[in-house]
């Protein structure tokens, strides 16, 4: 399975950026596909899940009300709507995929490249 995700980029505080990621290759189920990020000098942290089948979605406390993630089946691709930056935002976005189930820790099965997300203040 491969992740691409695209949609990083430089934007001011306050703006809005949307990631996409699309998943492709044999794909034998999709649970669960969410974003990790991690900047510079810190660890990796969970910022979103979105369970394949159903609503139910996850969030961290720092992008609540923020951010949005959702999905489109069909294409096998989740989305990050992200709005309020902050500099504290400022990270490279990771997109993952779990072959089953959905968890707020990093025990997903598939990780993609990364997206860079920098915003200024």
């Amino acid at each position: 399975v491969q992740l691409q995700a695209f949609g990083g980029g430089l934007v001011q505080a306050g703006a809005c950026l949307r990631l996409s990621c699309a998943a492709s290759g044999r794909i034998i189920s999709i649970g669960s596909m969410g974003w990790f990020r991690q900047a510079p000098g810190k660890e990796r942290e969970f910022v979103a899940a979105l369970r394949w089948s159903g609503s139910t979605t996850y969030y961290a406390d720092s992008v609540k009300d923020r951010f949005t993630i959702s999905r489109d089946n069909a294409k096998n691709t989740v989305y990050l709507q992200m709005n309020s930056l902050k500099p504290e935002d400022t990270a490279v976005y990771y997109c993952v995929h779990k072959v089953w189930g959905i968890t707020r820790s990093d025990a997903y099965d598939y990780w993609g490249q990364g997206t860079q997300v920098t915003v200024s203040s």
